[in-house]
């Protein structure tokens, strides 16, 4: 999965140019592959990114601004909402990548893992030792039935 980050390369807005060497800069040091798709000079590259936003996060007057940024076909967000995820050390699901090994969020990953594989065979635990463990009342009727059965054939 390449992650696809459209950019203005040679915008006049400095707001968009910090914006976008932040989504960048940030994506090199955690050593995510991705792509840049310059918005620019490339007319497809502008089609493709305006028609792949969602209706629902273009702004008001329809354009949406780079840095845009998709997983492959995927739509991930735009610069507030890779922010947000930046703050919130959520950038791996928000680009929809499994955290690296070794890193928090694969290890918070392995512990749910952990929890859930743990749950799980105490569970089957529980059922084994049901279906072992004899039912003393079942036996103790059983007995009963027989000894109830002989007194009345005597």
């Amino acid at each position: 999965m390449v992650i696809k980050v459209f950019l203005a390369t040679s915008s006049g807005s400095t707001a968009i140019k910090k914006k976008q060497q932040d989504v960048v800069g940030f994506l090199e040091a955690l050593k995510v592959d991705y792509t840049q798709l310059d918005i620019a000079c490339n007319e497809e590259n502008r089609m493709w990114m305006r028609q792949n936003v969602p209706e629902e996060k273009k702004p008001s007057n329809g354009i949406p601004l780079p840095p845009q940024i998709f997983n492959e076909e995927s739509y991930c967000g735009d610069y507030e909402t890779f922010f947000d995820a930046k703050e919130d050390n959520s950038v791996y699901a928000f680009l929809g990548l499994a955290p690296p090994p070794g890193s928090k969020g694969h290890a918070e990953e392995d512990e749910e893992q952990d929890e859930d594989l743990q749950s799980e065979e105490e569970e089957e635990l529980r059922q084994l030792e049901e279906e072992e463990e004899p039912d003393i009342e079942e036996e103790g009727e059983e007995e009963y039935l027989e000894e109830t059965q002989e007194d009345e054939a005597e």
